[in-house]
């Protein structure tokens, strides 16, 4: 019998990971070109090591830095999953791109993961300059889904707070029906037993982590309305990590893009963030890419896609509204 539940579950996982509604994006694009790479740890804990990959100008040149953060669900994913043509056009529009890793739920909860961007933050600042010669001063967050939604809590959870943000289809309140209940949308999927959700994590602290292998975690937390008790933890004070509680006049400008057919995070969740920054007089833009799902710029024609080259051309120019250049000198000079 118990062999017979093992097999059960191996092809109940096997379906799930073929099934899969959003597979993970290809890190490289065939023919892209890709600034060199300087890998650093930003953070030890334990027995492990954060790391986070710097690619700039071959030059000494101090210049704006862009915080990276990658999606996920904070359940899976890398710093390599940049995507390859936005990574070169930051490096050639002048910026130092720091893509970090962090520590990934359910093994390491929301509080942990937030310290890992303090931290990644707080290095930058205070090793940057000389190791890659970021100005410290000129900093800002992009992420993408979850990595969006840790940019938007970049916006007051960081001292001295970043120079601008970049949510791409992030979200801003974790604490609705659309993360607390079953979801519409993955529940038309084969439900996943808790078994089977639990198969594919386990105690080890992560910071990489394959879509394929976690998929079936997180369409458990979706079918079930789990995914904050998993993420956040079971007796966590929500409203500390929802960044639409938390907007003032001193957050950061912030520029956010989201499809409006979004079916992981919901579309509105932008909206209503646009709006809390416009009651504080908050600079900031959304720009709403009609017909278009989650991650449109990875999937289905991708950056190919003249809306989601567009969005991008608009996300160049806040960058660099956002960091307006300094005398050009060295860090280190007299």
């Amino acid at each position: 019998m118990g062999k017979e539940l093992a097999c059960c579950s191996l092809v109940l996982l096997a379906t799930l990971m073929a099934r899969a509604q959003t597979p993970e994006p290809p890190n490289l694009s065939p023919g892209a070109i890709v600034p060199a790479r300087q890998t650093y740890v930003y953070k030890t804990i334990a027995d492990c090591n954060i790391q986070a990959d710097v690619f700039r100008m071959p030059d000494k040149t101090p210049r704006p830095v862009i915080l990276w953060l990658h999606g996920g669900a904070l359940i899976w994913g890398s710093r390599t999953r940049i995507h390859a043509e936005q990574l070169t056009r930051y490096v050639r529009e002048g910026f130092v791109v720091v893509a970090i890793d962090y520590r990934l739920a359910p093994e390491t909860k929301l509080p942990a993961i937030l310290d890992d961007l303090k931290d990644a933050y707080g290095w930058i600042r205070k090793a940057g300059p000389a190791l890659f010669q970021a100005d410290p001063d000129r900093i800002i967050v992009v992420g993408h889904s979850a990595g969006g939604y840790l940019a938007l809590m970049a916006g007051f959870a960081l001292d001295p707070p970043p120079r601008a943000l970049v949510s791409f289809y992030g979200y801003g309140d974790i604490s609705g029906k659309w993360t607390n209940r079953p979801d519409p949308y993955y529940s038309q999927e084969p439900a996943v037993s808790k078994e089977a959700a639990g198969g594919v994590v386990g105690s080890m602290t992560l910071t990489e982590a394959s879509h394929e292998r976690r998929w079936p975690f997180y369409l458990y937390c979706r079918q079930q309305g789990r995914w904050v008790q998993e993420v956040v933890g079971e007796h966590a004070a929500i409203e500390r990590f929802c960044p639409i509680r938390h907007v003032t006049g001193e957050f950061p400008p912030t520029l956010f893009l989201h499809g409006n057919k979004d079916t992981d995070v919901p579309y509105e969740q932008s909206v209503r963030m646009a709006e809390e920054l416009q009651r504080h007089g908050v600079s900031h833009e959304l720009i709403m890419l009609p017909d278009r799902g989650h991650a449109f710029d990875s999937f289905g024609e991708g950056m190919k896609d003249p809306l989601a080259a567009d969005a991008f051309e608009r996300v160049i120019r806040f960058l660099k509204e956002a960091s307006p250049p300094l005398l050009t000198r060295s860090f280190g000079e007299e």
